[in-house]
């Protein structure tokens, strides 16, 4: 666990990409900019969710290639990328040519369930399948077999003056271990341990065991160790929003204490009939924030993190939380920056 004798090793953050609907190519260009910022920085990650019908990056993969040829050492990740949207077999292509041109730097991040609002989305998605579909762990099991090189059919030889391979082209070697499950339930820690993924601690977790976020958080982690091959070795980042307020003027400090207070209500007690539990997000100097961090209990528990920034701020917001997050909050932490 890492104490201040232990210090965080790897320190990431992770961005949604909002876009107007007027110039999305500003908004792409934004996020391609903070990671180039994250990069010189000296963070070792960034990672991108996905955001389907709406005002956020849709296609982080396709937006991680552009990144991969402005950046040369910075790890890039999805956070998560939701299966229910994709078909494995593609998206195992996709990824491997990503991980290719981005020099095995590539993190993909997935998470199962059927697509958000699902009754409306079926007919584009699905329109002959969607009462068939799998949403479950198989579709994962598919993902993480094409990618580690497990063939996907029975046909390879040459036809013609065509040659065909029987598994995914190109093959990336590496990638297979850099794969991650984003869960939220103490069932998904125990079967990415099992198939040997890599953990993402998700912000919103099943009150299962607690109602006490970090412990909660905790138990995840833990279940998740027990049953993977590499035990306590196990890789695990954990995500919470949190935003230091070092060089912030006093107008960024009054919008980010609103922001924060405006979520709070749903971080005190479980939410919805799947009991969810948020995570509070973290405002504050990063003397005050190393000292609750150093409080988490799932905290304590890891040495890589994927610090979430806020959805609705604006660049300028972006560049001084990263500025204070890889300048002042991850030496507090004991990190020494990469490159």
């Amino acid at each position: 666990m890492p104490l201040p004798s232990q210090p965080l090793r790897k320190l990431g953050f992770l961005t949604i990409g909002l876009f107007d609907e007027a110039d999305p190519r500003r908004g792409h260009e934004s996020t391609l900019e903070i990671i180039e910022l994250g990069e010189r920085l000296g963070f070792d990650s960034a990672w991108l969710r996905h955001r389907h019908l709406q005002y956020g990056i849709s296609s982080p993969v396709a937006v991680l290639a552009a990144a991969s040829q402005r950046t040369h050492r910075i790890e890039l990740g999805t956070a998560v990328t939701p299966l229910g949207w994709e078909n494995p077999l593609r998206l195992a292509e996709d990824l491997s040519t990503v991980d290719i041109l981005s020099g095995g730097r590539l993190n993909p991040g997935v998470s199962v369930g059927p697509p958000m609002h699902y009754d409306q989305v079926k007919q584009a998605l699905y329109p002959d399948t969607a009462a068939s579909e799998d949403f479950g762990y198989d579709r994962v099991e598919r993902l993480l077999d094409f990618v580690r090189g497990k063939p996907a059919t029975d046909f390879s030889g040459v036809e013609g003056f065509e040659a065909f391979s029987d598994r995914v082209q190109p093959q990336s070697p590496g990638l297979g271990g850099r794969m991650w499950y984003g869960g939220g339930s103490l069932r998904s820690a125990r079967w990415a341990g099992e198939h040997g993924m890599n953990l993402l601690t998700s912000s919103v977790v099943k009150a299962e065991e607690s109602e006490d976020f970090a412990e909660i958080q905790l138990s995840h982690i833990r279940t998740f160790r027990a049953h993977h091959p590499d035990g306590d070795a196990a890789r695990v980042s954990q995500g919470l929003v949190v935003i230091p307020t070092d060089s912030a003027t006093r107008e960024q400090r009054a919008k980010y204490e609103e922001y924060a207070a405006k979520r709070t209500p749903r971080t005190t007690t479980p939410q919805g009939p799947a009991r969810m539990m948020f995570a509070p997000d973290l405002v504050g100097t990063s003397e005050e924030l190393a000292e609750r961090l150093y409080a988490h209990a799932a905290f304590r528990e890891i040495d890589e993190v994927a610090f979430a920034l806020p959805f609705t701020f604006d660049h300028e917001d972006y560049v001084q939380i990263l500025t204070d997050l890889a300048t002042r909050l991850g030496p507090a932490l004991g990190w020494r920056r990469a490159g």
